[in-house]
């Protein structure tokens, strides 16, 4: 059985991981990688991979959307590849279902290659679309801050969560804008991601999350993209893939 696979994580040493793993099971050909959910849909669609290694936390479209896009009932075989706590994972592990967690041990990555083989053979999509709710459900149960800890020269600022209106990207920093303020820290802006409500917060491109609550109105541009206007007047890019969860938020 000659499988081919895609592997899409935004972190280059887990992609190279898995495909380091993969370099010894000689029925599998690793067909590509991507680095954000955006290429990934892209080549999903168009070389149509037996397998996919899905990473569900990347920036500007996660793992989660990425499945939302393309659809359940299309996607191939799928591992996914998580940060959750040990705990959770067990949960997985009770409904048979197909993951790894970071860093990927040889041994955890083997066990979840043969189930993927053998959902391959079975054309089982059926457990897929449990593991995606599974996902979603455990994603929805996780705790948000109401405050977020910056500083602010000698300080520590504890800034309502609510309050902000958008989330910039500056390198390995993040800067927080609320009205005319700013506040700056020393973070991802994936990493800050992962702490706030996505249903709440989106994020409307690769450098940029915004509040929904803060959104005053989304203007067609040019290339497909589209404009977001703040009710403070700013205005930001919004990638064309994020149109679409927009519209789901009822925007």
């Amino acid at each position: 059985m000659n499988i081919r696979a895609l592997v899409i994580d935004d972190e280059r040493l887990a992609r190279r991981t898995i495909v380091r793993l993969l370099a010894k099971h000689a029925e599998v050909e690793v067909i590509g990688e991507c680095d954000d959910g955006e290429y990934a849909v892209e080549q999903i669609r168009t070389k149509k991979p037996d397998l996919v290694f899905l990473d569900v936390q990347m920036p500007e479209m996660d793992g989660f959307q990425v499945v939302s896009t393309i659809g359940t009932d299309k996607m191939p075989v799928t591992i996914f590849v998580t940060a959750y706590d040990t705990y959770a994972l067990h949960a997985f592990d009770a409904n048979a279902v197909d993951y790894l967690l970071k860093p990927v041990s040889k041994e955890r990555f083997e066990r979840a290659l043969v189930r993927a083989k053998q959902r391959i053979e079975n054309t089982d999509q059926g457990q897929l679309q449990r593991l995606f709710r599974s996902l979603q459900q455990l994603a929805a149960r996780e705790k948000r801050p109401d405050r977020l800890a910056v500083p602010k020269g000698e300080r520590i600022v504890l800034i309502p969560v609510k309050d902000i209106d958008w989330i910039e990207a500056r390198g390995n920093y993040v800067r927080l804008h609320i009205g005319s303020d700013e506040f700056e820290c020393r973070r991802t802006l994936t990493d800050i991601e992962r702490q706030l409500d996505p249903a709440v917060f989106l994020r409307i491109h690769r450098s940029a999350i915004v509040n929904i609550e803060k959104i005053k109105e989304i203007q067609t541009w040019f290339h497909g993209y589209h404009r977001v206007v703040l009710v403070t007047g700013k205005e930001l890019r919004m990638s064309r893939y994020q149109l679409e969860i927009a519209r789901k938020l009822g925007l």
